[in-house]
């Protein structure tokens, strides 16, 4: 079984690439943290007209009628720019809520577990709830995650195997940024009168980084074709141990500069721990392989 993109999907993960780093770079993103704007509409309704979120809409619904394969691309570029906003949760909206496949509307959902909802103040519909309930802020530690409490949490158990796997995705992308990351700043970065990259500890790190971002890239894709349950929870624990590891591991190349507010280094991180808890948990994830071992064995 061949597991390489075809000719096709690597164009349509050019085409995202060049959308989102001409219409999302790093400028937009320390614009956003500066603003506190979580959601940009205008960039939402962008991503619509692009077919990011009716990607998987059948063509005779008005979708691009690609499948999860594709959309993991697509949102593994998402993960890169760190495009902040409920992406997976509008996508998996799309042909459900009117205006989520076009962009025009924004849709969170309870996937934080217990009655946590992030983006509800910018959300027009939230999957498992049948109208946007009221919430009170808590403090997210991701600037570009607003979190609310709600009194009563909704039931959005039905997107749970697709929300994870996208979620992973977008853990994916963000543990390959932070390996360029950190290599480009061991090729500038020069200590003792040669660049700190020739250091073997730092190679070390490096190479550990990549090697953790691609094995968590092969199981997404994997799980992307067979949509296997197992799979689907093994390649979301992987990606979110990626994103959180490398993300740990580009500050530590960094050093103190990976500490200050300038780096975009620990807005990786911090959006890799809330998203570690979005969909399906690590504990959650090892019950289903748990599961899955025991009725394998007996």
């Amino acid at each position: 079984m061949d597991f390489q993109p075809t000719e096709d999907q690597k164009a349509l993960r050019a085409g995202v690439r060049g959308l989102l780093a001409g219409r999302y770079g790093r400028d937009a993103l320390r614009a956003s943290v500066d603003s506190g704007v979580g959601v940009d509409r205008a960039l939402w309704r962008e991503l619509g007209e692009a077919g990011f979120f009716a990607l998987r809409l059948p063509e005779s619904e008005g979708g691009v009628g690609l499948g999860l394969p594709e959309a993991v691309l697509v949102f593994e570029e998402a993960g890169r720019a760190l495009v902040p906003g409920p992406l997976v949760a509008t996508h998996l909206a799309a042909g459900v809520v009117p205006g989520a496949a076009a962009g025009t509307a924004v849709v969170s959902a309870f996937d934080l577990g217990g009655p946590l909802v992030a983006h509800l103040g910018d959300a027009d519909a939230v999957l498992g709830a049948s109208e946007v309930p009221a919430g009170e802020p808590v403090r997210s530690v991701d600037p570009l995650t607003p979190l609310h409490r709600v009194a009563v949490a909704g039931d959005s158990s039905a997107y749970r195997e697709a929300g994870a796997l996208l979620t992973a995705a977008l853990q994916v992308g963000s543990a390959l940024r932070t390996v360029e990351l950190a290599v480009r700043y061991a090729g500038e970065r020069e200590q003792f009168g040669q660049p700190i990259g020739a250091f073997q500890a730092v190679k070390h790190l490096c190479a550990r980084m990549l090697v953790r971002a691609e094995v968590a890239r092969t199981a997404v894709y994997a799980a992307a074709v067979t949509g296997e349950a197992g799979e689907v929870a093994a390649a979301k624990l992987l990606a979110d141990e990626a994103a959180v590891r490398g993300a740990r591991d580009c500050l530590q190349v960094h050093g103190g500069m990976g500490f200050t507010w300038e780096a975009d280094v620990h807005l990786h991180l911090k959006r890799a721990w809330v998203r570690a808890e979005q969909w399906r948990t690590a504990a959650q994830g090892e019950e289903v392989l748990a599961r899955e071992l025991l009725d394998s064995t007996g």
